[in-house]
């Protein structure tokens, strides 16, 4: 490179104007290479030296590069950094543009993000990939998502405070806009015209009117005519297979806020991972997409929780099933694979396997007797391709479980079937004949030549040939060899029978390439048509799997089916919590179970000291809640619910620094969306609200809250607290039921019972939990001192003049005349003797002294 563009260097600086924002692959021979910026931000995040290629406008050029057979490592990396990539290939034979005199034509075939991934070793597969699209348009938000690795597309329309809870169901790994904001991806205003969007939808799917595909809202099919717009850009040429867009109708599911799934932790690392028994990767998605859009109807949660029970009834028939579960492939994203451009063998492999296994599983539960009627649909959707499946299964010999069919790949052949077709046989003989003879021709010139060193080989530079020690040299040119290369110890020649061999072989290679080619494009063709199909049997695999699974935990767990209605009942017998239970366990203990019953009275006042099980208690309740309304049996004894629309969740304590939101800013703006959002189907927990601010202000807005909650919501609700001044309310609230984690105190140990009982604590335990938690005895001997002067009902303002902190005053000052003797033995239970100096132990004498001349 020079200080001004070479032709090369103009090529890249156009294509980098083409990738915009997105780090550029530029491939050169078998390296992609990064220039300028690009090298920078690639070498810093992937720990690769940054060099340095000749100098444009007076300055050196950064570059750095990484090899092409390891580029998939690479960009996954740079893509969970938050980088887009864009991948220039080379379009012609080099040779060609040598001989043309110019750079070797290239164009950018793809541009990788985190949610546009197809690659297997680049997903995780038992969670979806979403691309998530969504703009505001007044008082209504409009989202579309799709996943591009297995094509499923789905859209919403929702009031505009939805929005932000419509995202945190859908959990995107990319969101994209027109409107530039943290985290999301800006897509220019253009593309999400009304008309574009009409007019993309009705290309895509072959329809004249997109109101064929559905009712949608002008603000979805905008959201969708973006999304589109923007996978078009990425994909160059080669847009994903994806299904119709399904509407997703924001009443048919319980709604959950981001704060709400949060504070109940239901990812992997949570619930999900807790409850996840499936066997597929598919089925791993689907239980995940389950848990996250909780059901509402009646009738469609009763079918689910039928097909569990059945399951639950038939312990053999369910390890028939699984067992055979394990033997799916991945078919819905081996079919995305395939309509994205980037199949493989081992992909129509996946799909071959994954039809036949759902063929033998339908006979399976064909056998199971009674089976409900909610499984007929998954049963059908079972056996839609048996002709696929057989005609992907003989040619790839699928039934004889050939590794070459799962793993060669378009580039190396060998993956059809020997038998299948004729001419590729006969091709493939010509080649292996021809190897046959070059292993004679070697042992008749080591015999002719006399150099038993002689052997036959081949390689990528210089294909086959004569390999000999070098002082063999002398002899081979004199036996009409053509000599090719000298090495250090070795030379190498050539013949005019070895030629025409190589000639052969590669041939007859070639042509068998293009002939396994042909097949597999015209197997592709065939997959691609029964897409839909397809995609029903990969559905079907995967609810079976869930359903065998959730009936697995139930009947492994002692879970049970949960009573549904639609009114507002909510009584639960023995209610655990799922993950806090499965920790226990590991540790050999036991979880304590309590009882719930919101239904006559559905606003529970929770007292009881910190760590004694109020958070868990409220957490199991709404965990049980989730899982009921997902399709799950819960852990409990007995469980009577009716439906809930919304669920909110305010435990704990958090953030959000980055928008200037105190920890209690956040609590209120999180109480806020309660009061306004929450109907009288809904279920609140609230733990600790009002605990941010003063005392006397946290009281009176937790005060406020209640009696709304109450009065005005009517809803069913937990609500834990330490504000005993609470508790006061039951007597005029009829609503308020008062209970309490039970404690005791046994030889100066606090012990959590873990037991909800009717009524209220009657005082929070903090300074026996401070003692527990290792807080130095001085300190918990002055808290003490304090306490009591404020039970007694002393200003504090006196108090602070009367008590300097931590200083031999403290101590040595008489104390209050009207301090009870079992007052007295409570302030001196934590102080340690040894830890006193003579000083501070005089004291202390001098104190009590004090106290019995006050007497």
């Amino acid at each position: 490179m020079s200080d001004t563009a070479t032709p090369m260097l103009a090529q890249y600086l156009e294509l980098k104007a083409e990738a915009g924002d997105a780090l550029l692959f530029y491939r050169m021979g078998d390296f992609y290479e990064l220039f300028f910026a690009d090298a920078a931000a690639a070498a810093a995040t992937l720990g690769i030296t940054l060099t340095r290629r000749g100098r444009y406008r007076g300055e050196d050029v950064p570059m750095c590069g990484v090899p092409v057979h390891a580029a998939q490592a690479y960009l996954a990396r740079l893509i969970r950094a938050g980088h887009r990539v864009a991948v220039a290939e080379q379009t012609e034979d080099a040779a060609t543009a040598r001989r043309a005199g110019r750079p070797v034509a290239r164009a950018i075939v793809r541009v990788a993000s985190a949610a546009t991934l197809t690659e297997e070793e680049l997903l995780d597969a038992t969670a979806a990939n979403w691309l998530m699209c969504v703009i505001v348009a007044g008082e209504r938000a409009g989202a579309a998502w799709v996943d591009v690795s297995t094509g499923r597309f789905l859209t919403a329309a929702v009031d505009r405070v939805d929005e932000a809870a419509l995202r945190a169901r859908v959990a995107p790994a990319e969101l994209i806009g027109p409107d530039s904001a943290p985290g999301v991806t800006s897509v220019p205003g253009a593309r999400f015209d009304i008309a574009g969007a009409r007019a993309r939808l009705e290309l895509l799917f072959g329809v004249a009117t997109v109101d064929t595909l559905g009712a949608f809202e002008d603000v979805e099919l905008r959201a969708a005519g973006g999304l589109l717009a923007y996978l078009e850009h990425g994909a160059r040429g080669h847009p994903p297979r994806l299904d119709p867009p399904e509407r997703v109708v924001a009443t048919h599911e319980m709604a959950i806020d981001a704060a709400t799934r949060a504070s109940l932790d239901l990812g992997r690392g949570g619930l999900l991972g807790r409850i996840d028994r499936t066997r597929t990767a598919g089925g791993a998605r689907l239980l995940a997409d389950d848990l996250a859009a909780p059901l509402v109807d009646l009738q469609a949660l009763q079918a689910r929780h039928d097909a569990v029970g059945w399951f639950v009834t038939l312990p053999r028939l369910r390890a028939r099933v699984r067992d055979a579960l394990r033997a799916v492939p991945d078919v819905a994203r081996a079919l995305g694979r395939l309509g994205a451009g980037r199949g493989q063998p081992r992909d129509l492999a996946a799909i071959g396997t994954g039809l036949a296994q759902a063929d033998a599983i339908a006979a399976m539960l064909a056998d199971g007797s009674d089976a409900p009627q909610s499984l007929a649909a998954t049963l059908a959707g079972l056996t839609l391709e048996r002709a696929l499946a057989a005609a992907i299964v003989h040619a790839l010999a699928l039934a004889d479980d050939r590794a070459a069919a799962g793993v060669a790949t378009l580039d190396e052949g060998g993956f059809i079937a020997p038998g299948y077709d004729p001419a590729l046989d006969v091709l493939r003989r010509s080649g292996s004949g021809a190897r046959a003879t070059i292993a004679g021709l070697e042992t008749r010139y080591r015999e002719a030549s006399g150099v038993a060193g002689l052997r036959i080989r081949h390689n990528g530079v210089l294909g086959w040939h004569i390999d000999a020690p070098a002082r063999a040299e002398t002899a081979l040119r004199g036996a009409g060899f053509v000599h090719r290369q000298t090495l250090s110890g070795q030379v190498r020649f050539g013949s005019d029978e070895l030629t025409a061999l190589a000639t052969q072989i590669a041939e007859a290679a070639n042509a068998a390439l293009a002939l396994e080619r042909a097949h597999f494009e015209r197997l592709c063709a065939m997959v691609l048509e029964s897409a839909r199909a397809v995609g029903a049997v990969a559905g079907a695999l995967a609810r079976i799997d869930v359903t065998a699974a959730l009936a697995e935990l139930a009947a492994g767990e002692r879970w049970v089916r949960p009573d549904m209605d639609v009114g507002t009942t909510f009584a639960i017998e023995g209610a655990r919590h799922p993950v806090v239970e499965a920790a226990l366990a590991t540790a050999h203990k036991p979880f304590v179970a309590n009882d719930c019953d919101l239904t006559d009275r559905p606003l529970w006042l929770v007292t009881g000291p910190n760590m004694g099980g109020k958070s868990t208690f409220l957490r199991q309740t709404a965990l049980i809640a989730i899982l009921a309304q997902m399709g799950s049996f819960v852990p409990a004894r007995a469980a009577r619910l009716g439906i809930v629309d919304r669920l909110f969740s305010r435990v704990g304590a958090s953030d959000d620094l980055a928008q200037g939101r105190s920890t209690f800013m956040v609590e209120m703006i999180e109480t806020a969306t309660i009061l306004r959002q929450a109907t009288p189907r809904s279920l609140v927990i609230l733990d600790e609200l009002g605990r941010g601010t003063s005392t006397y202000d946290g009281l009176a807005i937790a005060w406020a809250v209640l009696e709304w909650i109450h009065d005005r919501i009517g809803c069913r609700c937990l609500f834990a607290t330490h504000y005993h001044e609470l508790t006061r309310l039951a007597r005029r609230l009829d609503g308020v039921h008062l209970a309490t984690l039970r404690a005791r105190e046994w030889k100066g140990e606090l012990l959590f019972l873990h037991e909800v009982a009717a009524g209220a604590a009657d005082r929070s335990y903090g300074l026996a939990v401070a003692r527990l938690a290792g807080v130095p005895p001085p300190v918990i001997a002055r808290a003490k001192a304090i306490l009591a002067r404020l039970e007694a009902g002393r200003p504090m303002v006196q108090i602070e003049g009367e008590l300097p902190l931590f200083g031999p005053a403290a101590q040595a000052e008489p104390l209050p005349p009207d301090m009870t003797g079992q007052t007295l033995i409570e302030a001196l239970r934590d102080i340690d003797p040894d830890a006193l100096s003579p000083r501070d132990a005089h004291a202390l004498v001098r104190t009590l002294v004090g106290r019995i001349h006050a007497e």
